[in-house]
C-alpha cells in the first residue's frame, strides 16, 4: 500500500490566560504528540488549533511555529465554538500527517483535564 493521510488528535487545558501558560501547555501537548508518534514536519499535511474563548494571549500556532523543522508546517488558528458548560480554558490540536503505512498506530493526546474530553482515549495507542 501506498502513502494515506491520518489525522492525530490532542488537547490539553491552560492554567490561566498568559503568554507563558499558553507556550508551556503548546510545548507540553506537542511534545507528548511527538514522543508517542512517528512524526516528521515534513510529512505533516497541515495543523488546526482551536481555543476556548477564554484563551486569547498569542496564537498557538504562533509557538508551534518555532519548533525545529515546523517552519513551513502549515498551521492555524480558530476558535472552539462556545457550549455553556464546556471545559473551559483548553486548546485543542488537529494533525494531518502523511504516513507510509496506512496501519500504523495512533497516539492521541488528552492531557490535564482535556483528559475529561476523551477518557476512551487516554493511553490508548489505536491500531494496536
Amino acid at each position: 500500500m501506498g502513502w494515506k493521510v491520518r489525522a492525530i488528535r490532542g488537547a490539553i487545558t491552560v492554567s490561566e490566560n498568559t503568554i507563558d501558560a499558553i507556550r508551556d501547555a503548546v510545548i507540553e501537548l506537542l511534545d507528548d504528540l511527538e514522543r508517542h508518534n512517528a512524526i516528521d514536519p515534513d510529512d505533516i499535511v497541515s495543523v488546526t488549533f482551536s481555543v476556548t474563548r477564554d484563551l486569547d494571549a498569542v496564537f498557538p500556532a504562533a509557538i508551534a511555529r518555532h519548533r525545529p523543522h515546523w517552519q513551513n508546517v502549515p498551521l492555524l488558528d480558530v476558535q472552539q465554538m462556545y457550549v455553556p458548560g464546556s471545559l473551559e480554558r483548553c486548546i485543542r490540536c488537529l494533525i494531518h500527517i502523511n504516513v507510509p503505512d496506512p496501519f500504523v498506530k495512533i497516539h492521541h493526546s488528552y492531557l490535564r483535564q482535556a483528559r475529561e474530553l476523551r477518557p476512551d482515549l487516554v493511553g490508548v495507542r489505536l491500531g494496536e
